[in-house]
Parts: C-alpha cells; structure tokens; sequence
C-alpha cells in the first residue's frame, strides 16, 4: 500500500481532553489533505485545517482521547483501518455497505451527494447521461468512481486521479470535459479558485452521508456518536459548519 504520510506540525495537533487528564488514550488518526474545505494543509503554519479537522478536535476532546494526525492519499485510507495501522480516519468518507462489512462507521455528521463540473463555457452538459462518451476526471477509490462505472455504458474516458486539485486542473487547461465528485468539495472549488473559469451543473446524485470510520471494533463508537451527538445539541456543529459553508440547512 502506498501512502503519503506528512507529520503536522507541533503539540497544536494532539488534544488533551481537560485539564488535568494526563494518562488519556492516544488515538491515531488519519486524513486526506486535498479535499477542500473538508482538510487541507495551511501552507502557513504546516496544520491541517477545515470542517472535518474542527468536527474531530471537539470529537476528541468530548470523547476522551487525544489524537496524533497524519496524511495519507484517500484511497489507502480504508486499508490502513483493516490493517490496524491507524484507528480513526475522517476525510470525507461516504457510508457504505461495502465499507461497512470491513470497518465500523459513526452515526452520519454530514449530508452530501455527487455533482458535476465543467468550464464555464460548456452549455452542453446538464446531467449524468451528458457525460456519456466524454473525458471525465474523478478521484482514485471515490464513490463519485464507483457511480460513474455503474452507469456510463460508454465509460472509456473516466481517468480517475490521486487528488483533486490535479482533476480540477485538468478541467481547466481542457485535458478533460467534466469533473464528477462530491458536491461540496466541487461546490467549494467553484467559488474560490475557480470562479469565473468552471461551474457546478445539474442536480445531485447518489445522496450521501459522510461518517467517522474506525477499525473494526473499535471501542471507541458509542463515545464518537456521543460527541457528534452533544456537537449538535449545544450549537457547536452549527457553527462549525456556517464557517466553512455559510447558511446551514434547516433539515440538517
């Protein structure tokens, strides 16, 4: 398995979960840095930032372990998990069943789907079956991937890539047609660095919701669902998400 490990910088990343707690549980936990704005990499500071890197700092701190965060490409993600190598991952990662049967989920944090994007001049694309016969760029072990070889008869020109700052550029300089993948982290590219040159079009696909994944047994569950639980109750996830999305939804 090849991974890609960065070591983030300094004690910022390990959280005691109150003062006074000395002997608490060290977790190791993994994520993606090029699924913006769920996890990046401050180019500043060398921390990673976004709504995922927030969501499992107060994860941590309610649930009563600390964590020592790395990187690794997502698609090595769910095999490190099985392998025990690391114990919590949280990235983006879309609850499966096929997941489900080889690592344990906590309760869903957020809502999701597949879109698509192209350059702001195409007018010919507005839905899935636009795309068939056309060059597509999506992600390594996505299930935007998965999706796309289910329903494109004519699939030839799918080229999945290792990040999604490399398939975002290939929309741009023209390389490929369209991009498939999870609508925030499209939605987000769309507004900021890509703003005026792609766009986001049709409707969204496949609804989603993205879980914490842990190793298989893991003891940790129930006291992961219990802070995403009290995350929600008092306000905190709301907040969390209006910083990096705007708005949140009424039926969030």
């Amino acid at each position: 398995m090849s991974t890609k490990w960065l070591k983030t910088v300094g004690a910022s990343l390990a959280f005691t979960v109150a003062a006074g707690t000395v002997n608490a549980e060290t977790l190791r936990v993994v994520t993606d840095p090029s699924f913006v704005p769920f996890e990046m990499m401050d180019q500043e500071t060398g921390e990673m930032i976004g709504f995922d890197m927030e969501i499992i700092r107060e994860v941590a701190d309610r649930a009563g372990f600390e964590i020592d965060l790395n990187t690794m490409d997502f698609n090595g993600i769910i095999p490190a998990l099985q392998t025990g190598n690391v114990d919590i991952a949280i990235a983006g990662i879309t609850i499966t069943e096929e997941r489900e049967e080889i690592v344990d989920f906590s309760n869903p944090y957020y809502d999701s789907g597949l879109r698509i994007m192209v350059r702001q001049d195409n007018e010919k694309v507005e839905e899935i079956s636009d795309l068939e016969g056309k060059k597509i760029g999506t992600k390594i072990g996505s299930t935007s991937y998965d999706y796309l070889m289910k329903t494109l008869d004519e699939d030839d020109g799918v080229t999945p890539y290792p990040g999604s700052s490399d398939m975002y550029m290939a929309l741009m300089s023209g390389a490929v047609d369209a991009v498939f993948y999870d609508a925030p982290n499209v939605g987000y590219f769309a507004k900021t660095r890509g703003e005026g040159k792609v766009k986001t079009v049709g409707k969204l696909y496949e609804g989603q919701q993205y879980g914490i994944a842990l190793k298989d047994g893991s003891e940790w569950v129930d006291d992961v669902n219990e802070a995403l639980a009290s995350i929600k109750e008092d306000g905190t996830y709301k907040e969390i998400y209006e910083k990096w999305f705007g708005p949140m939804p009424e039926d969030m």
